[in-house]
């Protein structure tokens, strides 16, 4: 089964370097079906393609990551949403696990830290 992605990340460079990762990856086969740039895009691109794997940046323009979460758990109950951000404070990864992330990865991350989420998030 090919896993279905949405991308939501206001820099154009971090979500082709993610949509790239996410495409060559064997041991998981995902397609990405959206690209959004910021939260009130994800809202719109998760009502028209139901992702089963979601990647959310935090800092964003319009929409916040944070309660971008909130909303699209809501919306698509079953998406599993890992935060990718350059944001350290624990405080702000516990506020995105709270709202229905199911992981956190920290801005620079390795090809590897994102496969291993991947295949995790999956399994």
């Amino acid at each position: 089964m090919k896993h279905k992605m949405m991308i939501v990340d206001d820099s154009e460079i971090s979500r082709a370097r993610i949509a790239k990762l996410a495409t060559r990856s064997i041991t998981t086969p995902v397609q990405v079906v959206a690209q959004a740039g910021d939260g009130e895009e994800a809202l719109i691109f998760g009502q028209q393609h139901h992702p089963n794997l979601v990647t959310m940046d935090l800092t964003m323009p319009r929409l916040d990551g944070v309660s971008c979460i909130i909303q699209l758990t809501r919306m698509l109950p079953q998406t599993r949403i890992l935060v990718i951000s350059a944001l350290t404070a624990k405080s702000v990864a516990l506020a995105a696990i709270r709202a229905g992330a199911h992981g956190f990865l920290y801005k620079p991350f390795t090809d590897e830290q994102f496969d291993e989420w991947l295949h995790e998030v999956v399994a």
